[in-house]
């Protein structure tokens, strides 16, 4: 019987060592943990100091059954990956703000246990860690509106406050709830940040779908407070309106979907086609310089026949993401299908294009991407070839005639060598294009003018 349990406890030992937790970065363990203990240190102090109500019960849980039919109308339409944005602060600013802090701090905890086990078993430890963080920002905004409401306005902030007062109420409860969003915010860029230096503030919190979407779901919920304070009844009628808000984000998804090219995440041939002549048209008749450039892996089709496609497929991920962090904001890269790539850049002389460029071309060819093998993994040479149009101010050239100009200053650095930067401006006249030499190529057809002029 001692052997069994012992190898019982080997077990549990070996399995609790393969936790994807251990594998963290030593500062990352170690912030979601502090979040963890800090959120259970909170909920259990607030526990041993609030009675049970029956009547807290009662709304607790109708609230929660809202949160459960939002988790399981997301599971008809599946759970994306990474951040995900959802409006179940719809059904929890209310439980913060109504009711006694342990309350706040169990329904985000239930909530994440019902997420995973009806709608997808993600990696326990971010499950805890977010239930955690979002507790953490409940408890920041639940004690917040308690003591504002009691020293601004000498309001109860359990009970509903007279009609008068109201508009006071209000203020206060949107002041929390931007405090709880702040506070979670923080809390998940900061572990979102700490495997991924690419990803920045201002895409993760401050995009402007981002930014739509929060302050959607902030004047919902804040409602919908004011709406359970008058009476519980109201859930009725806003469990429709959330719904539908709820569909909503999913509409933004799928439109963000549609928009981005699935392996890259630049936007896609169409999307940046339509871009691309909208800000060309801007530029001639605004008078202002513009310039394109044309990118294509040199080689790709041996890197894939060497090294296995998923090592193709790494290397243009890891193109595109060094496209994203050259690129200024106003900037389009798109992904134009196989390894050529496209990039459209405003406001910009035939100087500057030049030496962007060469500036992406360089970074590419310094990229450290590591082949799996038996032997530790070889590092895979990765080169681009990059031909750019440059629209002077004052020209007037179409989209059309852009993009020849461009696919030929590509053709010309494939047919001196690849791993360079060629270039042709309109001041010398789209002529130019004929006299480009088209041999010393590797097979780099003319596809990216082709589909442009027949878009």
């Amino acid at each position: 019987m001692d052997a069994i349990f012992r190898q019982v406890r080997r077990v549990q030992a070996l399995s609790v060592r393969s936790w994807p937790f251990w594998k963290l970065p030593r500062s990352l363990a170690a912030f979601v943990a502090a979040v963890i203990l800090a959120d259970v240190a909170v909920l259990a102090v607030s526990l041993a100091a609030t009675p049970v109500r029956f009547h807290d019960l009662g709304i607790f849980g109708l609230l929660l059954a809202c949160n459960a039919a939002t988790v399981e109308l997301t599971r008809r339409t599946s759970e994306p990956e990474g951040h995900v944005k959802d409006v179940h602060a719809v059904w929890e600013l209310p439980v913060v703000i109504l009711l006694p802090l342990p309350y706040a701090l169990l329904m985000p905890a239930i909530r994440v246990i019902l997420t995973q086990w009806r709608i997808r078993h993600a990696v326990v430890y971010r499950r805890v860690f977010s239930a955690a963080a979002i507790g953490l920002s409940y408890a920041c905004a639940s004690l917040a509106f308690r003591g504002t409401a009691r020293l601004v306005s000498g309001l109860h902030p359990l009970r509903l406050v007279p009609a008068s007062r109201v508009p006071v109420w209000l203020v206060l409860v949107a002041a929390c709830a931007v405090v709880q969003l702040a506070v979670n915010q923080y809390l998940v860029f900061a572990a979102v940040r700490a495997t991924s230096s690419e990803i920045r503030l201002r895409d993760f919190v401050f995009g402007a779908q981002t930014l739509r979407t929060d302050l959607t779901e902030t004047c919902m919920a804040v409602l919908s407070t004011l709406a359970i304070a008058i009476s519980p009844v109201t859930v009725v009628v806003a469990l429709p309106l959330a719904t539908l808000l709820q569909r909503s984000a999913v509409h933004s998804q799928l439109i963000k979907d549609a928009r981005n090219d699935s392996k890259t995440g630049l936007l896609n041939a169409a999307t940046w086609e339509r871009g691309a002549t909208a800000e060309i048209g801007r530029a001639v008749r605004t008078g202002t310089p513009l310039a394109v450039a044309l990118l294509d892996v040199d080689r790709f089709k041996v890197i894939n026949d060497t090294y296995g496609h998923l090592t193709g497929d790494e290397v243009l991920k890891e193109i595109a993401h060094t496209l994203k962090s050259m690129l200024r904001q106003y900037d389009l890269a798109g992904r134009f299908g196989g390894e050529e790539f496209a990039l459209l850049l405003p406001q910009t002389r035939a100087p500057d294009a030049f030496r962007i460029a060469e500036r992406v071309r360089s970074a590419i060819a310094s990229l450290p991407i590591i082949a799996p093998g038996a032997t530790g993994g070889e590092r895979v040479h990765v080169t681009v070839s990059i031909g750019v149009a440059a629209l002077d101010a004052g020209s007037k050239r179409e989209y059309a005639e852009l993009m020849a100009a461009a696919d030929a200053a590509l053709y010309r650095a494939k047919g001196c060598g690849r791993d360079q930067v060629q270039m042709i401006s309109t001041t010398r006249g789209l002529s130019a294009v004929s006299s480009i030499p088209r041999s010393g190529g590797e097979g780099h057809a003319p596809s990216l003018f082709r589909r442009a002029a027949s878009s």
